[in-house]
């Protein structure tokens, strides 16, 4: 999953101080403030493109190239949440770019401790209920299209802002209220249908 050696693989591939691109490459962060960075944010950015691809080594491949090019653009943000939103933003277009060349979304099969940070632990239900409703919801979600299942997960398990989806999605902010309330509504309906369309 995460770990140092991908933090290692994103700063290896970065050009030397003799290079050419140095100019170009120079990030606003040194290397400590961007371990930093790293520390704080792949976890979540990790947990999220594991949901959008559905595949733990693709969220790890996608992880990497969102942190290399968000390091490369060297971009200056007016604030940490602007700084998690460009990366959110860098990675979830590095999966559309990944689905645009296969022509399709991959179906999604949720991880179980991705599904841990949706489903609350209910201290009544047992834990085979526990594991019914994180199927259950693994079906639903599976079942909506990509976009409201990219808007769900980064309003109910990041808990970002209408803004900030806004922002990572590229959507305008106005309709974000509106596309949510229909996924939560079709996620809803399947949840109510036992998974069924």
């Amino acid at each position: 999953m995460i770990d140092s050696m991908s933090l290692s693989l994103v700063l290896r591939d970065l050009p030397s101080a003799g290079s050419r691109d140095l100019d170009r490459a120079l990030p606003v962060m040194d290397e400590e403030e961007f371990r930093a960075f790293y520390e704080r944010t792949a976890r979540p950015l990790w947990a999220y493109l594991a949901r959008i691809t559905g595949d733990r080594q693709e969220a790890d491949d996608v992880l990497q190239e969102a942190y290399y090019r968000f390091y490369r653009a060297a971009a200056r943000h007016e604030s940490e949440t602007h700084r998690r939103n460009s990366l959110f933003r860098i990675a979830t277009n590095v999966v559309r770019d990944s689905a645009r060349r296969s022509r399709h979304y991959k179906p999604v099969e949720l991880e179980e401790e991705a599904l841990s940070a949706v489903v609350p632990e209910n201290p009544r239900a047992t834990p085979e209920a526990q594991t019914a409703m994180r199927n259950d919801l693994a079906k639903a979600m599976q079942q909506l299209e990509p976009m409201h299942r990219e808007m769900l997960w980064l309003a109910y398990a990041q808990g970002a802002s209408h803004e900030e989806i806004s922002e990572i999605l590229g959507v305008r902010a106005m309709s974000i209220r509106t596309t949510l309330l229909r996924a939560r509504r079709k996620l809803a309906d399947f949840l109510t249908k036992g998974g069924r369309p």
